[in-house]
């Protein structure tokens, strides 16, 4: 460290690059407790492993087309599997969310493992999975105690679980604490917080993500499939935009990222949102969300559509008239379903904000000096480079969701009411027919 220090004083021996290298080399070095060694070469490394067969296929290809094409067949492969996902259906993807979202927490905390040298603390790998299930254990008991405490309630075996849920994850966290004070080992103390809250914040990004990706999935299909495509819309075109006119840098973050790919996608992804969405509020499937019916004694997508999948009229603004009038298209009204308009709002966020997911990826894997997350997928890394966007704009779509699309549920009311004892739910039917020929909704002869 002293021959470095020693070199960063001397300008007129080195370049200024060097002088910056130096100074951050010393810095690293300061920041490890005695004994201990940067190793750059133990964190995961890039998107070079392919399979044998293409590197055989494509080895006499110039090395920046090489990557193009192995990149598209793999985007084409994902895409293809992800179809046959939807096909299956709701739980399918519910399934799909779990497992992308242990992949990701796997790819994160491992870099979390080797940078602060973890290997010798005690029970600590078994700590951060052992949180990552209870935190699972409670996000994802809400939801299904939520959509689904009718099916649940019904059986004697969860009621226990049901009941007494919160509980339960509470006491589940808390005995993940005390483990973690009892596996405290002097001169580590400092590596081991450190390293409790990398989990902590781990479990932030991926678990509470995934947990609201898996809520829009149960408000109906195409709250998760317009969005992801979205994402995945403008991921490639932007990369597409870039590729072939790219030339003005769009952040240093990414030296690779161009102001015509951020442009170029934003447009691409606005046309694909709007199409994608006219196609899918044509069926029901896509619309409907998933709720237990206790009339059928099975989970149904059967459901009266929301407004914003009918077909509404709406009068064009004055200076849109004027403008048709122009040019000879006499328009004063249009009929239109007004998700396609939120569909437009869904796009900009995707294409302006939504890369800032990826920005704060590529930040986080400059400050540990890697080039991806891991090499799951030939071509585009580990499966964190691949639903860095994805997280963020999951959490867009709950927020919007519930403050501009939600409204009071009929059904799941009643669903609430069911999961009450009988003599509850007769005290519930009371109430509400007193209440409602106080207020002569009601008469007597109806009551």
């Amino acid at each position: 460290m002293t021959d470095v220090r020693q070199r960063t004083v001397n300008p007129s021996e080195t370049t200024k690059s060097e002088i910056d290298n130096a100074k951050d080399q010393s810095d690293e070095e300061d920041d490890l407790a005695p004994g201990e060694t940067t190793d750059p070469s133990t964190i995961p490394q890039g998107t070079e492993k392919t399979p044998d067969v293409l590197d055989g296929a494509l080895k006499d290809i110039n090395p920046r087309w090489r990557n193009w094409i192995i990149r598209g067949i793999f985007t084409w492969v994902m895409i293809f599997a992800f179809g046959f996902v939807i096909y299956m259906g709701p739980l399918a993807l519910v399934l799909l969310v779990m497992a992308i979202q242990i992949k990701c927490f796997h790819e994160i905390i491992l870099i979390g493992y080797i940078v602060y040298r973890s290997y010798d603390l005690p029970w600590f790998r078994t700590l951060s999975w052992y949180f990552l299930f209870a935190s699972n254990y409670f996000f994802y008991g809400e939801s299904l105690a939520a959509y689904f405490g009718v099916l649940l309630s019904r059986a004697e075996f969860l009621m226990p679980f049901f009941t007494y849920h919160r509980f339960i994850s509470f006491s589940l966290y808390v005995a993940g604490l005390v483990a973690f004070v009892f596996s405290l080992v002097k001169k580590h103390y400092l590596k081991q917080f450190t390293l409790f809250g990398w989990t902590h914040v781990t479990l932030l990004i991926v678990v509470t993500q995934s947990h609201l990706i898996i809520q829009n999935i149960f408000e109906g299909l195409i709250w998760l499939l317009v969005p992801v495509s979205m994402v995945i819309c403008n991921d490639i075109m932007a990369y597409m935009f870039g590729f072939f006119f790219g030339k003005t840098p769009l952040i240093q973050l990414s030296p690779k990222k161009t102001w015509e790919g951020f442009i170029g996608g934003a447009l691409s992804t606005i046309v694909f949102g709007i199409v994608l969405s006219y196609g899918l509020v044509q069926f029901d499937f896509f619309v409907c969300p998933l709720r237990y019916d206790d009339i059928k004694e099975a989970l149904s997508m059967d459901c009266e559509r929301h407004p914003v999948f009918k077909v509404t009229e709406y009068n064009l603004p004055e200076t849109l008239q004027c403008l048709f009038r122009i040019v000879g298209i006499p328009w004063t009204n249009m009929k239109i379903y007004p998700f396609i308009l939120h569909s437009i709002c869904m796009a900009i966020f995707a294409s302006v904000i939504g890369p800032f997911g990826g920005f704060f990826a590529s930040g986080f894997k400059r400050a540990f000096k890697i080039k991806d997350f891991g090499d799951t997928i030939p071509g585009h890394g580990g499966i964190m480079d691949r639903f860095d966007c994805q997280f963020l704009m999951a959490t867009f779509i709950h927020v919007y969701y519930s403050s501009f699309i939600r409204v009071p549920n009929p059904t799941k009311l009643v669903q609430h009411v069911f999961t009450l004892k009988p003599e509850e739910q007769i005290q519930v039917f009371y109430m509400l027919r007193d209440r409602l020929l106080a207020k002569g909704i009601l008469n007597g002869t109806d009551s």
